[in-house]
């Protein structure tokens, strides 16, 4: 399947034949069912990118058509259909929950009314809270707490940018925002309100002098957002960032570890 996807995306015509749609529809299925993933995770701790498969989501846009969805007295006009059979899945999906097709969705997950988009990832036993979004492609992980108005970016393009990655166990502190590829570490912890993108400074102010990354959040940090100086033509202006101020002790109950965390650190959540 690979090999004629990517013979699609360089020549379009080929998008014309039956059987070529069919086969981009049977990837889609897939996602859906969580037989393939955009991002898998590769026993060194990295993840491997597949971008053919951001590729196969792109090109099931322009095969679809437009369909009208009504449940009185909504109405909905789009070219991608809702996921089905949540029961029989082990999905609990609150009334106004978007759950979009060829996104997978694991057994004891819960959806307050949010938005799951196509290409995505959400592992068991992940809390997607209230207006919470998870964007195309992201892979959230198990027993992950996405708290309300979390905004978990989606990436479509450029089909070679990595998608926002939250690992196993971590909580995502009200009105965050991940986006552009950042990594999340298992059990990390960030605070209500933490911006993250490429270009956010991510720095760890737990020793004697601050240590600052990109991209990307240390297993069990505890991060809360801060600002430093910084100096432009008109002045010097105060720039957000996130600041690692601890890390969430290791242990066999996480929740109990969690609250831990947030009670030594206060932070907001």
């Amino acid at each position: 399947m690979q090999k004629i996807i990517e013979a699609i995306w360089d020549n379009r015509e080929l998008l014309k034949k039956a059987e070529n749609q069919d086969i981009i529809r049977k990837i889609i299925d897939e996602l859906d069912k969580g037989i393939i993933r955009v991002a898998r995770p590769l026993e060194d701790g990295s993840w491997q990118v597949n971008d053919w498969i951001k590729k196969a989501v792109i090109l099931y846009f322009p095969i679809q058509k437009m369909e009208t969805m009504e449940l009185k007295p909504f109405e909905f006009h789009d070219k991608m259909a809702l996921k089905t059979n949540l029961e029989s899945a082990g999905i609990r999906a609150v009334p106004g929950s978007v759950l979009r097709y060829g996104s997978y969705i694991s057994k004891n997950v819960i959806t307050m009314p949010s938005f799951v988009n196509i290409g995505a990832f959400v592992d068991e036993g992940t809390m997607v809270d209230t207006w919470a979004t998870v964007g195309s492609c992201a892979q959230i992980g198990k027993h992950v707490h996405l708290s309300g108005g979390v905004g978990i970016g989606g990436v479509l393009e450029p089909v070679q940018a990595a998608p926002v990655i939250i690992e196993d166990n971590c909580f995502i502190g009200s009105r965050c925002i991940v986006v552009e590829g950042v990594r999340v570490g298992k059990e990390a912890v960030l605070g209500a309100n933490v911006c993250l993108t490429q270009s956010t400074k991510i720095i760890d102010v737990t020793g004697e002098t601050p240590i600052e990354t990109k991209g990307y959040v240390p297993e069990r940090s505890v991060v809360i957002p801060g600002s430093y100086t910084k100096t432009f033509p008109a002045g010097e202006y105060q720039v957000p960032c996130a600041l690692i101020i601890g890390k969430r002790k290791a242990s066999t109950d996480l929740k109990t570890s969690l609250n831990d965390a947030l009670r030594e650190h206060n932070v907001a959540v």
